[in-house]
């Protein structure tokens, strides 16, 4: 299965496994799924801490990366496909992160993996 992981999803895989659920933990361990990272959730996770509303030690922008790649977690691009597919999307979720988040899911056939249950307004398979 492809998963895609959403962006409190990463970061507690990377940082705190224990606020993952017991689905959530065993797909991501699931060595026959493919794991995927958006690269809006990496954007998003800048704008956090500029913001300061995300607090990562010094050294996470070369870190994050490392990590992922040490996990087998591919960085999943931004396509033009992606951005239209959003543009189609109803009014379900505001967060324009969420929101491409979904549009890649649905257009890649990705599962996504996250606590959001405004995710199923989509149709968009979630595992949680």
């Amino acid at each position: 299965m492809k998963l895609l992981l959403d962006t409190h999803t990463l970061l507690w895989m990377l940082a705190d496994t224990r606020r993952l659920s017991d689905a959530a933990s065993a797909a991501i361990r699931d060595l026959e799924n493919q794991l995927y990272a958006s690269i809006a959730s990496y954007w998003e996770i800048g704008i956090k801490v500029s913001l300061g509303k995300l607090e990562l030690r010094d050294g996470w922008k070369d870190s994050v990366p490392q990590e992922l790649s040490r996990n087998h977690v591919e960085w999943l691009p931004i396509s033009v496909a992606h951005v239209n597919a959003v543009a189609s999307l109803p009014w379900h979720h505001r967060d324009p992160f969420d929101r491409l988040l979904v549009a890649q899911a649905l257009s890649d056939g990705l599962c996504l993996v996250s606590r959001d249950h405004e995710f199923g307004a989509y149709g968009v398979s979630v595992v949680w």
